[in-house]
This record gives C-alpha cells, structure tokens and sequence, in this order.
C-alpha cells in the first residue's frame, strides 16, 4: 500500500510539473529594468485555470502571530503553494529595490506583503509555471522578480554573520538542505567570500 501511495505521489507530482512547465507564459512576461519576470497575479491566474482547487498558505510565526520570520536583524516570508496535495515552500527575504535586506527597524507592513507576493510567483514556478524566468539565477541573490540571466560581478562579497547578506544565505540554506553542503558551498562561493569559520558555520546550519 505504501509503495502505491508513494508511486501515486510521484505520478502527481510528475503530472502537475509537465502541466505547468509546458504553458506558453510569452504574452504575459513583464519587462522592469534588465530582468524578464511573470507577475505574481498572472502566475495565479494561470495555476487556478488548470488546477482550481490549488491553495496558497501564508506561513505565520508560532508565537508572534505575524506573517513574516526574523533573526532580529533582518526578515524573511515563508509561503507554500499545494497543487494536488503537493506542496513547494519558498523562503524570500524582505529586501528594498537594490534588492537588499530591509533591516528589522524599518520594515512596514507594505514591505512584507511585497516580498510575499514575489514569494508566491517562486512557489508557483517550483510547480513549473514560469521556471524557465529563473534559469540563471545566481543563488541565494533572490531578486524582486524572476532573473533572465544575472551580470556576473568582478569582485565577491566578504560573507560575515553580521553582514547584511548573512540573512539571505540562512533563508537559502534552510530552503535547501536537501541539496547537501558540496552544493550549497558551490552555489554559495560564486557571490560570497568566505573563511573558513563561517564556512564551519554553513556546514552546521546545512546538518542541524
């Protein structure tokens, strides 16, 4: 029973992901700056028209009640989209245009619900709708709208705990332990400088 509840799963999963993947998005992209991105609205619209019964769960803090998560420097959403009873979790934090970390004293609720509405067009395109935008991504840089391609830059970021950057790689890793520290240290070093105590550090935070 359980290896028919697993295949079934995958099948689903397979089937939701071929779906999505396969719609043409070509009229609906949008065009700010440099980047191509797929509006979380339109991203919504396009999910309900296949799957009707697909849900969106805003994840709030156990004890704070509020819709977004801290470090007590900066913040971060947490937002799942389920489609078939699968459901894709994106973790985005709460950062400015420059795509920088809004530190904790001077979010506005209007920065919050931004970031979670970037956060459900990445949770839709994990379900496959409009995945191709990110190709390219240079990971944890999550931008305010799905990347073409990101401009390589010549010199790397010192990576420290208390940087501004620490919050986005944190928010990243916890989104993707599963990818393994040989990974997540490659994804990382092509942005960051890191020494060997915070690498120490990351290999924690991937294991805990």
């Amino acid at each position: 029973m359980a290896t028919n509840t697993t295949a079934t799963s995958v099948s689903n999963t397979n089937s939701v992901f071929k779906t999505l993947s396969a719609i043409s998005i070509k009229d609906k992209i949008e065009r700010k700056g440099n980047l191509d991105y797929l509006s979380w609205a339109n991203a919504w619209s396009l999910l309900k028209t296949h799957y009707p019964n697909a849900q969106r769960k805003i994840y709030e803090h156990e004890h704070t009640g509020l819709n977004y998560f801290t470090d007590g420097t900066t913040a971060y959403v947490k937002v799942g989209i389920v489609v078939n009873d699968i459901e894709h979790i994106d973790y985005l934090p709460v950062m400015d245009f420059r795509n920088n970390a809004i530190p904790i004293g001077k979010l506005t609720s209007m920065d919050v619900n931004k970031t979670i509405q970037r956060s459900t067009a990445k949770a839709i395109a994990m379900h496959g709708l409009g995945l191709s935008l990110w190709t390219g991504e240079d990971v944890p840089e999550l931008t305010t709208t799905a990347p073409v391609a990101p401009e390589p830059t010549s010199e790397l970021e010192e990576l420290k705990k208390d940087s501004a950057g620490w919050a986005k790689v944190c928010s990243y890793i916890e989104a993707n332990k599963s990818l393994g520290i040989e990974a997540i240290g490659k994804q990382l070093s092509r942005k960051y400088k890191m020494s060997p105590a915070v690498k120490k550090e990351i290999a924690n935070l991937v294991n805990s």
